[in-house]
């Protein structure tokens, strides 16, 4: 899975970027705006959050220092 550091938040809490279709889901015959929406609600589970910027379209945001971590609570989703 790739990841993208970007800045820190407020806090200074690390922030990785990936696309939505790293987020495992089930979405046979759904449209790309309804597996955005499920693949963003799933990852709110685990604090992900949408990403709106326009050079990463698609982007879920999560605040971790701990990648390997962070994958795992992804593909375990």
């Amino acid at each position: 899975m790739e990841f993208t550091r970007i800045n820190n938040d407020t806090n200074g809490n690390p922030r990785y970027v990936t696309h939505f279709l790293n987020i495992p889901i089930d979405g046979e015959g759904l449209s790309i705006d309804q597996k955005y929406a499920l693949a963003c609600k799933k990852a709110n589970a685990i604090g992900g959050r949408k990403y709106h910027t326009k050079s990463f379209g698609g982007g879920i945001v999560f605040q971790s220092y701990n990648i390997k971590d962070l994958e795992n609570q992804i593909n375990n989703l």
